[in-house]
């Protein structure tokens, strides 16, 4: 089997695409992530999602801090990660896409206050355990307060696509 031969750079502002497209190698699972706000309902559709610590159980994501949806995230005490599965990649582009998807679709909130959907694999209730800078991005990390589960195959995203995947 021929291999591709490696196409090797330095990211900088001339070859923003590449680096883009480099990132995009690396396939994720496909989040959406809520918190209240005087506004509603804020939601995020995310895949800088990843597990940390165990003890104590910790969660990471990264919003842009460019983005509209950003203020209402930075202030929030809760938050609340849902895995998506793979038949949700609707609800994960109409999240995307409109900051305010969610403000019509009748969520229950957890005890924290938090709107949350009633169907995804996972669903991390955190409080927030810490802010980091992180170039145009901000670390936001999460205590697990509670945590649910559920059978189904993921919702992933790779090389700028999101599709469904089949364990096989």
């Amino acid at each position: 089997m021929t291999r591709p031969i490696p196409h090797s750079f330095v990211p900088d502002a001339q070859n923003g695409r590449l680096l883009r497209d480099a990132f995009g190698r690396f396939a994720t699972g496909v989040t959406v992530v809520t918190a209240a706000s005087d506004d509603g309902c804020a939601a995020m559709t995310a895949n800088s999602f990843s597990s940390i610590s165990m003890d104590p159980p910790l969660v990471m994501w990264a919003p842009a801090r460019a983005s509209s949806r950003f203020p209402m995230f930075a202030k929030a005490a809760h938050f609340a990660v849902h895995v998506l599965a793979a038949d949700q990649a609707d609800l994960a582009w109409t999240v995307a896409r409109n900051r305010n998807a969610l403000d019509e679709a009748g969520l229950v909130a957890n005890l924290e206050g938090v709107p949350v959907l009633d169907r995804c694999l996972a669903r991390f209730d955190c409080g927030l355990f810490a802010m980091h800078e992180a170039g145009d991005h901000m670390i936001v990390v999460g205590r697990v307060l509670r945590a649910q589960i559920t059978e189904g195959e993921p919702l992933a995203f790779f090389g700028g696509q999101i599709a469904g995947i089949a364990r096989g």
